[in-house]
């Protein structure tokens, strides 16, 4: 009887599940009762006004999720593939391309019901064959930004900047400010020449006279004093911020910064070009809400993107976050100087394109920018090797091909392994010895999930998207074209720029340099502060481990500001010295040259990989005998001996691993890398992890090629912990014959 009611008891709970599955399902297909999500990049005063506005809509519950700027693009295509992504999210129109050639996007119907209320270029953004992807909401571009305190009134020209000043600047101030070795800011630079970035077929156009002529004028502002080199966005508002520019090229973050810190400044649009007599004219960007296929089947979704692009809301988005609404019909307000000048601004910008090619350019242009801004290289052949590259980024992707052999190769292996084990499984002292091991599997079997599931499962995923190719969703399998691509250097020199075998090189080169100095600095401190008569161990122990515990991003992009060639501080200790000493020695320009760069690459790594080694070490000693040591000094050996031939053989197999494992870590530390120098000078100081990350998210979203680089860097870690591991046991056995040879 009791089972019996058991069993009703299980039927009733699994009907009730079948049926909420059910209407979940029913739910999920036509969208109702399922409240909005909507996504935003959003923060701080934007933010803000989005709530405010989405709280005057009371036709249908919203759920908002802010994304970070950074990761927003691949979240989306995360998310919208499986499904749960949101109905409708605002983003930079510029990602359109990329967007609809993954079917994150729906064409947005009827949420558009006046195109005519839009100004011109907003709708240019949004449109593709035809077909409106978005509604437009609001639109960015830099601006002209001037201290009050220096300056007279806007200049009309760029070249006459100075005229513009009501005195001569001080020491250390500078006549412009702006990211002049961002692609981005130097459109303005390249637009006013004539030039711009891509042609009507997309394809590569920053070439020629134009764009040389830019590059030229960028590096002669450098070159005079007049504009900070190496300028990102952070200095270009620090130097604005302390009166140490007289003017800055910068957009609206630029204002909202300086308005919350009531700092007075003004605002205009670009000046002109007196080479040209052409405006400088910037890219502009359209903020949009663009529809999910999911949401723009939904009548409500549908009318809340409405709303977000109607009168009414881009009035109160335009008051509370003062950002320039892409309506015709809402005007800044005349008191309003800084809207009404990024208003004159936008209508004389450059539309930025959103093809695929668009994200394809930043990457060389941005490369010869720099090349030439440093001068390492001319305008013309900086130019041409970004066209190369351009090139290389954009080629067709490899042919499709039959994954028969690889399957039949597959089966093979399966049955191979198959017959092995059934013959093991025959022989009667491998069935025990399986009974036995039961017990032990218990306590082990879930970690051997864990494993597989968060460790295993990855890799193989990742080897199996190395032999596929195209965009995500449309993936084919190629076999192994990308691992061939790899070693034969895409076709090129295989000792060029960028090539495997070179990158490869960097890798070893920046692996041994890190773990010399790593085993050096971390072996020292560990013997020292492992000295008993020692006094303060403990504080030096504290204060020591902390570059291990700061995480290392942060870490790294102190050190990249500290080898900054004008403001960081090693620059000022050279200043100091010269003041001292009176030497004359010049601040280096770190990231100029493979050498330095590489070294800035090593010191910041060694500072983050030191304690790992030191403590460690200060482990290991612990674990040597009083004894031991006591006889070798009766013995007669020197301090110096009883470390060499005492103390270090001893602690040896327990350093051993450690190395092995800093290695690992170094071999992919792509925080340092990326963040310290960025590959400069070139990418010659990418290593293979650096590459594959470029593949995979700022060349074109080629994973399959990425993968391709991930697969081989675990066989040649795997390849080399093998190896080590083999010499390690090998010793192991040597030392434990000669000790058996002298008992």
């Amino acid at each position: 009887m009791v089972i019996r009611s058991l069993w009703i008891l299980f039927a009733v709970l699994l009907a009730g599940l079948t049926c909420s599955a059910h209407a979940e399902a029913s739910v999920e297909a036509d969208g109702r009762g399922r409240p909005i999500t909507l996504w935003h990049a959003y923060r701080g005063a934007e933010q803000q006004a989005l709530q405010n506005t989405l709280s005057a809509w009371k036709l249908r519950q919203v759920e908002t999720l802010a994304v970070p700027y950074d990761a927003y693009a691949a979240k989306l295509a995360a998310a919208i593939k499986l499904g749960q992504g949101p109905d409708l999210f605002i983003d930079a129109h510029e990602r359109l391309g990329n967007y609809r050639s993954r079917k994150l996007v729906a064409p947005v119907g009827d949420a558009l019901s006046d195109p005519d209320a839009f100004l011109p270029q907003a709708m240019a953004a949004i449109r593709h064959g035809g077909q409106a992807y978005g509604v437009p909401l609001s639109q960015k571009c830099v601006a002209l930004f001037f201290n009050p305190t220096w300056v007279k009134a806007p200049p009309l020209y760029l070249e006459g900047l100075n005229a513009a000043l009501r005195q001569p600047l001080p020491t250390g101030s500078f006549l412009l400010a702006y990211e002049n070795g961002n692609a981005y800011a130097h459109a303005a630079l390249l637009h006013g020449f004539g030039g711009r970035f891509l042609d009507d077929h997309d394809g590569f156009a920053f070439l020629g006279p134009p764009a040389e002529s830019s590059l030229i004028f960028a590096r002669d502002l450098v070159t005079r004093g007049e504009v900070p080199e190496n300028a990102d966005g952070a200095l270009v508002t620090t130097l604005f911020r302390s009166g140490k520019a007289a003017f800055a090229i910068s957009g609206p973050w630029l204002a909202a910064d300086l308005s919350a810190a009531k700092i007075p400044y003004g605002i205009s649009v670009l000046p002109r070009l007196k080479a040209t007599g052409q405006p400088l004219r910037p890219f502009l960007t359209i903020e949009a809400v663009m529809l999910t296929p999911r949401g723009a089947a939904r009548s409500e979704v549908r009318a809340l993107a409405r709303y977000l692009g109607g009168r009414d809301a881009a009035k109160r988005r335009q008051k509370l976050a003062r950002v320039d609404s892409a309506r015709r019909d809402v005007v800044p307000d005349e008191k309003d100087h800084v809207l009404r000048a990024f208003r004159q601004q936008a209508a004389q910008a450059v539309v930025m394109p959103s093809s695929l090619a668009m994200q394809a350019v930043w990457e060389p242009a941005r490369r010869a920018l720099r090349q030439v801004l440093s001068a390492r290289s001319d305008a013309g052949p900086a130019l041409r090797q970004a066209q190369r590259r351009f090139a290389d980024v954009r080629r067709p992707p490899p042919a499709p091909r039959s994954p028969t052999p690889w399957l039949l190769a597959l089966g093979g292996l399966m049955l191979l392994a198959s017959w092995r084990l059934y013959r093991r499984a025959r022989d009667a002292e491998f069935r025990e010895a399986v009974r036995r091991s039961m017990p032990a599997y218990a306590y082990v079997i879930h970690a051997v999930i864990a494993i597989g599931v968060l460790v295993v499962l990855p890799l193989l995923a990742g080897a199996l998207i190395a032999l596929y190719a195209g965009q995500p969703g449309e993936m084919y399998f190629v076999g192994a074209a990308h691992f061939l691509s790899l070693v034969t250097a895409r076709g090129g020199d295989l000792l060029g720029s960028g090539s495997f075998y070179v990158v490869l090189f960097v890798t070893v080169l920046w692996t041994a340099l890190n773990l010399v100095c790593h085993l050096a600095i971390g072996l020292s401190l560990g013997v020292l502060l492992a000295r008993p008569v020692l006094r303060g161990r403990a504080l030096y122990r504290v204060l020591l481990i902390i570059p291990w515990a700061v995480p290392s991003y942060v870490t790294a992009l102190a050190w990249k500001g500290m080898f900054h060639r004008q403001f960081g501080a090693v620059t000022g200790l050279i200043h100091q010295l010269n003041r001292v000493f009176g030497t004359e020695m010049e601040p280096i320009a770190w990231f100029s040259r493979f050498s330095t760069a590489l070294t800035a690459n090593v010191a910041t790594n060694v500072w983050l990989g030191f304690p790992f080694i030191m403590v460690v070490t200060m482990a290991a000693l612990t674990a040597v005998p009083r004894e031991v040591l006591d006889a070798a000094t009766v013995d007669g050996a020197t301090r110096w001996q009883r470390l060499r031939r005492v103390t270090l053989p001893m602690i040896r197999p327990t350093m051993l691993p450690a190395v092995l494992l800093g290695a690992i870590w170094t071999f992919n530390m792509f925080n340092v890398v990326f963040l310290v120098s960025g590959g400069e000078p070139d990418g010659q100081t990418d290593i293979l992890v650096s590459e594959a990350y470029r593949w995979a998210f700022t060349r074109g979203a080629q994973y399959g090629y990425a993968a391709a680089y991930a697969v081989l860097i675990f066989f040649l870690l795997a390849g080399s912990t093998f190896f080590a591991a083999r010499w390690r046991d090998r010793a192991s056995s040597r030392e434990a014959a000669l000790a058996g040879g002298v008992s």
